[in-house]
């Protein structure tokens, strides 16, 4: 239905142990544990069936170490426009509930995690979705009932390539909304990924001619595979060259920015090509030393990033040329963003634990010197920026909106299947009872 994954029968996931007991005189039963859980942010909402989300609302965690004397996470900086995606799912649950047309006598439920832009925290969250939060799950034969049937997310190529290795194995849909990286395309190994924005893409300097360019990538598999994939596109054999190829550090190393900026000044090559995050331009561009001349290429991942087009840096990256994701319009997205309200008494806690408590952390000694915390009856108007509510332009949302589609038309198809006549083995059909995610993979 997303895609013809093997039908074989999904292995006991590595977050349970199969725990035997024996039982006099010679009775045998066992239950699938669950050996501890996560600390984490998110949503939820019960369901028939739930999907899984993974979204990025807070940035700049405080992790473990690999100690593993500690599993405290914490995250520092609420990002609006990643709670705004995460809301999105949300909403598009809601109104496939109250479509009568689609998955009719099916509630969709949903659990919505926050990744904090870190890998291990987003790894956490997939696995805590495909194993489940509750303390037992009991069998006859098997440890199978997951409780995802699908999983929008990540929002970075480097998460999602890690995620979707682990998820593939279990043929379990994962649809990005955010993951550009080619190398995601490779059905070997990555089985039951599936996305909803275009690969990346050289195709653009074809049409213009430029074969002679620099190349700027963060440090991660996002870049690395953006610059072997340029050599395979736009290598020597297809005419073009690169001028250097540059790795963007992570860390505020303004040494190693400034010897970067000096290696674009000496260049001859006057098109800039850039795959990284909104966050290394800006870096970058603290460090500029009047770097002007310059043709730039913005990967989707800063092109349309509202801190970067300012008065500021346009005498540097006036004229840049990026690759947008497309946009599209979401009727009703608004008004529901706008019954937002951090209130405890609300059946969903963990929606009031994430707008109230991550929404702005105080900072240290805030109480002490006078300051209050949030009371749950705040106003969400009054907190959040109009910016939040602004649905004109919505990119990576809509993306966002068609994967919660493309998974509830999905397991629509399936549940349409006429006995005898089923894609599985002997003709059968797949119950809403006893679902499992690769049944939804199968076509």
């Amino acid at each position: 239905y997303l895609n013809r994954c093997s039908n074989k029968c999904c292995f006991v996931l590595l977050i349970y142990v199969c725990v035997f007991t024996v039982r006099f005189p010679s009775l045998y039963s066992f239950t699938c544990q669950l050996q501890g859980q996560f600390n984490l942010n998110g949503i939820h909402q019960t369901g028939d069936v739930i999907l899984g989300g993974l979204f990025s609302v807070n940035f700049f965690s405080t992790v473990p170490d690999l100690s593993f004397t500690s599993d405290e996470i914490s995250s520092h900086f609420f990002d609006p426009s990643g709670f705004r995606q995460a809301q999105t799912m949300a909403f598009a649950i809601d109104e496939i509930n109250r479509n009568p047309n689609l998955l009719s006598n099916v509630t969709l439920g949903y659990s919505l995690y926050d990744n904090c832009i870190e890998l291990s925290i987003g790894f956490r969250a997939a696995m805590s979705l495909i194993s489940g939060q509750a303390g037992v799950m009991a069998s006859e034969e098997t440890c199978v009932g997951l409780p995802v049937i699908g999983i929008v997310g990540d929002s970075f190529s480097t998460s999602t390539i890690a995620i979707s290795t682990v998820l593939g194995l279990y043929r379990v849909p994962l649809v990005s909304y955010f993951a550009t990286c080619s190398c995601l395309s490779d059905r070997e190994k990555f089985p039951s990924f599936f996305r909803t924005i275009p690969s990346d893409s050289f195709q653009i300097l074809k049409h213009f001619g430029w074969t002679w360019a620099g190349l700027l990538i963060s440090d991660d598999d996002y870049g690395v595979h953006a610059a072997r994939a340029f050599l395979s596109d736009l290598g020597p054999i297809a005419g073009g060259c690169l001028a250097y190829i540059e790795v963007l550090p992570w860390g505020d190393n303004r040494a190693e920015l400034k010897r970067i900026v000096n290696v674009m000044r000496k260049s001859t090559a006057r098109v800039v090509i850039v795959f990284a995050l909104e966050s290394h331009m800006l870096k970058l561009m603290v460090v500029r030393q009047n770097l002007t001349g310059l043709q730039w290429m913005a990967s989707e991942a800063w092109t349309s990033n509202v801190e970067i087009q300012t008065s500021d840096f346009m005498p540097y990256l006036g004229g840049t040329l990026g690759i947008a994701i497309p946009r599209g319009e979401i009727s009703g997205l608004r008004n529901f963003l706008l019954k937002i309200h951090p209130d405890s008494k609300q059946n969903n806690i963990s929606k009031y634990n994430m707008v109230r408590n991550q929404f702005a952390p105080p900072p240290e000694g805030w109480i002490e010197t006078g300051g209050q915390l949030c009371t749950g009856q705040e106003v969400i108007e009054s907190v959040l920026e109009e910016e939040f509510f602004d649905v004109s332009d919505l990119r990576p949302e809509y993306n966002v909106y068609k994967a919660v589609y493309a998974l509830a038309h999905a397991l629509d198809d399936m549940l349409q299947c006429e006995p005898g006549r089923g894609p599985f083995s002997g003709d059968t059909c797949a119950q809403l009872q006893g679902l499992e995610p690769w049944q939804v993979c199968f076509l």
